[in-house]
C-alpha cells in the first residue's frame, strides 16, 4: 500500500536530489529514507530515482508521479488545515515565502506583530528566490509568499504591502563624483554590482539603469544583499538598495545613501497567495499584519 509517509519522503527527495538532505528534512535516517523510496518503487512498479554514483536523478516516470504525489499532498494539507481551524483569523500554521531581499528586513517585525496579535498563529519561514516560492505555492507547500509585483498568473491573489524605494549606495570614501539627487542615466554601469540570477532585484536593478552603458559591467553575482554591500563599503562598486534595508544596512557598512531624482525608481512588495484558497480571511489579515509591522506601527496591545 502506497503511503502518506512515502510520498513525503519521495517529496523531499525530489526537492533536493540528495539521500541525506532529504532525510534530514523529513527527520529520519538515510537508510529508513532509502528503504521507504525502494518500496515505494515496488508498489508502484516503476523507477522514480535513478541512483549514480555522482548524483541523484529522476526518472520521467518519477517526474510524471511527482506532480500527483504533491497534489495530493496538497490536499492532505488542506484537509488537516480543515480539522485544526475553528474558525478564528491567523490560528494554527501558517507557511510563508519571503524573498532574500525583504526577509532580513521584514521578519524581525513581522514576527512580534502576528505574534502579539494573534497568539494562536505557528508561523514556518521558507527564504528563496520569486520562482522557487511560487512553485511552492502552486504545489500546496506555503499558504502565501512576500514577493515584488507584478506577478501575473490567473490562479493566484496578489496584494500590494508597500512601495520600497531604491536608492544608490557608494564606499564613503568614494572618490567618484556623484550629484545628489543622481539621475538615472549617470550609475556608471561598469561599476554596478548585482545580485546573482534568479534575483528580481537584479532585474529592478538593470531596469533602473536601462539607459546606462554596459560594455564592462561588472561580472560578479552576489547572493545576498548583506554581501553586495560588504563589497561596496570596500570601494568595489556601486549597487541598488531597497529603502526598507537602510536602517540595518547603512549601520553596518561605511557606506553612502544617494537618492534619485523624481519621480524615484521603486518596487512594490506585496502578498501573494493562491486564489482556490479557502483561508482568503487569513490572508487578508496577514497582509494587515505585515503592511503594519513594515511601517513601524508601535501599537502592540
Amino acid at each position: 500500500m502506497l503511503t502518506i509517509r512515502q510520498m513525503r519522503y519521495f517529496d523531499a527527495l525530489a526537492a533536493t536530489l540528495h539521500f541525506g538532505r532529504a532525510a534530514d528534512i523529513v527527520h529520519v535516517s538515510q537508510p529508513a529514507l532509502s528503504a521507504q523510496i525502494m518500496e515505494m518503487e515496488r508498489h508502484l512498479g516503476v523507477m522514480l530515482i535513478e541512483r549514480t554514483r555522482a548524483n541523484t536523478i529522476l526518472t520521467a516516470k518519477g517526474q510524471e508521479i511527482l506532480a500527483h504525489v504533491r497534489e495530493v499532498l496538497a490536499g492532505i494539507d488542506r484537509l488537516e488545515h480543515a480539522a485544526r481551524n475553528n474558525g478564528g483569523t491567523l490560528e494554527g500554521l501558517v507557511r510563508i515565502g519571503i524573498i532574500p531581499t525583504v526577509a532580513p528586513y521584514m521578519v524581525p517585525r513581522m514576527v512580534p506583530y502576528l505574534r502579539a496579535r494573534h497568539p494562536l498563529i505557528e508561523i514556518e519561514l521558507k527564504e528563496a528566490v520569486t520562482d522557487r516560492l511560487l512553485s511552492d505555492l502552486n504545489d500546496g507547500r506555503l499558504d502565501a509568499v512576500v514577493a515584488a509585483l507584478p506577478v501575473e498568473a490567473d490562479n493566484l491573489t496578489c496584494r500590494s504591502l508597500l512601495i520600497d524605494r531604491f536608492f544608490m549606495a557608494v564606499a564613503d570614501n568614494d572618490s567618484d563624483v556623484l550629484m545628489s539627487p543622481l539621475v538615472e542615466a549617470d550609475v556608471d554601469a561598469d561599476r554596478l554590482l548585482l545580485l546573482e540570477e534568479g534575483h528580481c532585484l537584479r532585474d529592478q536593478a538593470l531596469a533602473v539603469c536601462k539607459t546606462a552603458s554596459r560594455r564592462s559591467m561588472v561580472n560578479f553575482g552576489a547572493t545576498s544583499m548583506a554581501t553586495l554591500l560588504q563589497m561596496v563599503s570596500h570601494d568595489m562598486g556601486m549597487t541598488l538598495v531597497p529603502e526598507m534595508a537602510l536602517e540595518t544596512e547603512v549601520n553596518r557598512n561605511k557606506i553612502r545613501i544617494i537618492p534619485f531624482t523624481e519621480p524615484q525608481p521603486y518596487r512594490e512588495i506585496g502578498l501573494i497567495w493562491r486564489r482556490s484558497s479557502a483561508r482568503h480571511a487569513d490572508m487578508d489579515a496577514l497582509a494587515d499584519g505585515l503592511a503594519a509591522s513594515v511601517r513601524g506601527n508601535s501599537d502592540m496591545a
